[in-house]
């Protein structure tokens, strides 16, 4: 496809920007810019490989604002937006693109523009829902099992022994009628004048 970068919007005589006053359509032009800065294959990989440190992937919704702030403006060309997609790559990533794949998300971005100003969200919408869809699959992914190691077993194995252990019989209740006295009686003379031994857990005998 060919681009022109001196392709521009500029708006009506008397305005002095290119915001919809329309929030819906402001809020669907917001959309349509991430989405075309999400579809840029070069900056993606950038975000995977973490070239602009860990937080790359929010370097990325921070690119997504600098484009849609371009639009406060009066005038954005094609080629304004190409530079500063450029010029963010190098500043946030550490990365310098030689091919057209920057003019191609602006003149995507311009082409949004366009539509949503004509009251068209298919482009936006299709691509949307391809980002959802995307999302999507990745979430659903088959989760990883993993199985039990009977070297190293896990923590349930412990809350079960705990369980056991709470289920063993209680201690025995000492009952005071079951003890056995062991202080020692007095002698006990019985009717024939014999003293009588008193002996633990024996009965008395004659001496």
């Amino acid at each position: 496809m060919q681009i022109d970068p001196a392709d521009y919007i500029e708006a009506p005589e008397g305005v002095t920007t290119l915001r919809f006053n329309n929030e819906k359509q402001q809020a669907k032009f917001e959309l349509g810019v991430c989405m075309a800065v999400y579809k840029w294959d070069e900056l993606n990989t950038a975000v995977e490989n973490s070239w602009g440190g860990p937080n790359s992937a929010e370097k990325r919704d921070w690119i997504s604002g600098v484009v849609i702030d371009l639009f406060e403006e009066n005038l954005v060309d094609v080629q304004l937006i190409e530079e500063s997609l450029l010029y963010a790559m190098v500043d946030e990533f550490d990365t310098e693109i030689d091919n057209d794949s920057a003019l191609e998300i602006a003149a995507l971005v311009v082409k949004i523009y366009r539509e949503i100003h004509l009251g068209q969200t298919a482009t936006v919408d299709t691509m949307y829902e391809k980002f959802q869809a995307k999302q999507a699959s990745r979430s659903s992914a088959a989760p990883v099992v993993i199985a039990s190691d009977p070297n190293n077993p896990s923590d349930d194995d412990d809350d079960e022994d705990e369980e056991d252990e709470g289920q063993q019989a209680p201690a025995l209740v000492q009952d005071d009628s079951m003890q056995v006295d062991d202080e020692p009686q007095g002698p006990i003379v019985d009717e024939d004048g014999f003293e009588t031994v008193q002996r633990k857990g024996r009965r008395g005998g004659r001496r």
